[in-house]
């Protein structure tokens, strides 16, 4: 059986995918002791971040070259706007915090870098470099969800959002995204690429660590 492209994508990288996914800030939501200063800068900075992902899935659309990719593309923007932004917007008014409030912020220079980062892989390559570059984000979180959500505990502050990301909605469009990229893969001769690829998709996972770490050192 040929292995998945983000299972060698995670395994080259290995060391840079344990430490986003068990980063503090990660451990400070499993056990509901993440400081509220930091997950509220978090929220805020997050609400962005997934508005300039919902423009790279457009761009995606955009350097797809067949329908079925294209439909790959909508379904993720989709996830984005019609999903995952509407459930965030409804969780950051539970923590005081309106759409108008985030709207208003200014971008943190880990937000600015690393969505700038996986527009220009997307804009500079094709589509599987701008998935590649996608891919630690839609497939991480899950991942992270679905580990935090067999132990979250019903008083811990952060249980609803373990639960958005560990929902079978979200696991499901982040089962899609695997296959897509093993589509793409195929259909674009990746293999000769994937030294290539591997250093996007690292760099992608080094500016999640660095999201992270912008919302801890903001409750510090």
């Amino acid at each position: 059986m040929v292995e998945a492209l983000f299972d060698r994508l995670k395994a080259a990288g290995a060391d840079d995918w344990d430490a986003y996914i068990h980063h503090p800030f990660v451990a400070g939501l499993a056990d509901g002791t993440l400081p509220e200063a930091s997950f509220r800068h978090y929220l805020g900075q997050d609400y962005l971040f997934l508005i300039h992902f919902a423009r790279a899935y457009a761009l995606a659309a955009y350097k797809s070259s067949s329908l079925d990719e294209i439909r790959q593309a909508a379904q993720g923007l989709s996830t984005i706007v019609d999903m995952e932004m509407d459930l965030h917007v409804e969780f950051c008014a539970s923590w005081g915090l309106t759409e108008a409030d985030m709207e208003a912020l200014p971008e943190a220079a880990e937000t600015m870098a690393y969505t700038r980062f996986v527009l220009e892989t997307g804009l500079a390559g094709d589509a599987l470099d701008l998935h590649v570059a996608l891919a630690p984000c839609i497939v991480g979180y899950a991942e992270i969800g679905a580990e935090l959500a067999t132990a979250a505990s019903d008083d811990n502050p952060y249980a609803a959002w373990i639960h958005m990301y560990a929902s079978d909605d979200y696991q499901a469009a982040a089962a899609a995204e695997r296959r897509h990229l093993d589509a793409l893969f195929e259909a674009r001769a990746g293999e000769g690429r994937m030294s290539a690829l591997t250093r996007i998709f690292n760099q992608a996972t080094r500016l999640e660590c660095a999201f992270w770490q912008m919302g801890l050192d903001a409750g510090a």
